[in-house]
């Protein structure tokens, strides 16, 4: 029966007077489409509720379809196409939040920033906050944000939208302060959140010296594409991670240099390579 089922014969439908290019080309968009939202709703809440409901709807269709292609069940493939319809509105409905996210990015795309020195710009801000508070040995920890969204993760802590500064990153960690203890989220060249929980890396991944702000500098770096920039309370020491790699001991122009690669600025002085064999 279950061969019968999927039989390609049942399948002779999505061509029937159609081209087989028309029909390829057609999936090949729909395949973009699916995949941009999904890579969009990386890191938010609403990502594995979309891969949830995706699974159980495409589930549903082809038993649905393939019964009613064999047994004729005409009415039941009706009823299941309306349902389908009441379904996109609900969808709709359950990710509100990241649509209006994405309606206010598409203005905020890098096709659409002057890149070069905004980067340069926001590289510098980083370069010299850590450099302040690498020399009075203050700790600090913060996420730049680059293709997959951190909002799903920064919305525990408090929204600020502010323009990305030395001096507001410097008040932010200083000691004592209600928000030096965990991090910031600098997303679309801004401060977007302050106070927000980092993921933990486990304890046995990294070296015993190394405390919560690098576990949580490289959990990040695990659950997403973000660059972390950590300054150890204890030493002074200037770290990246990126991609469940840690970069430590960077000096002020090091450091410059490696943000530039990994910010996208092509005037690196040093490969990325090189650093982490470092």
């Amino acid at each position: 029966m279950l061969k019968n089922l999927l039989n390609l014969t049942n399948f002779r439908v999505f061509f029937r007077g159609h081209a087989w290019w028309q029909v390829t080309t057609e999936m090949i968009l729909i395949a973009i489409v699916v995949y941009s939202v999904i890579r969009f709703l990386r890191g938010t809440r609403g990502a594995r509720l979309l891969k949830g409901i995706a699974f159980v709807l495409i589930a549903l269709y082809l038993i649905v379809y393939l019964a009613a292609e064999q047994l004729h069940l005409e009415r039941i493939r009706f009823l299941y196409e309306k349902f389908l319809y009441f379904a996109s509105l609900a969808v709709v409905v359950v990710f509100q939040p990241e649509l209006r996210r994405a309606l206010m990015r598409l203005g905020e795309t890098r096709l659409f920033r002057s890149w070069g020195n905004q980067v340069d710009e926001e590289i510098e801000q980083l370069v010299e906050a850590a450099t302040f508070c690498s020399r009075r040995k203050i700790g600090a920890l913060i996420a730049i944000e680059r293709e997959v969204g951190l909002g799903g993760i920064a919305e525990s802590g408090t929204q600020l939208n502010a323009e990305l500064s030395a001096a507001l990153l410097n008040t932010i960690f200083w000691p004592n302060s209600p928000l030096h203890d965990l991090g910031v989220v600098i997303s679309q060249g801004r401060i977007a959140y302050a106070g927000v929980q980092f993921p933990l890396a486990e304890s046995g991944e990294l070296e015993r010296e190394l405390g919560s702000r690098h576990r949580a500098a490289v959990g990040m770096s695990q659950e997403s594409d973000a660059v972390v920039l950590v300054v150890s309370e204890e030493t002074g020491d200037v770290s990246i991670a990126e991609r469940g790699q840690l970069i430590r001991k960077l000096t002020p122009e090091g450091l410059r240099g490696l943000l530039g690669e990994l910010l996208g600025r092509s005037d690196g002085s040093e490969s990325i390579a090189k650093k982490k064999a470092a």
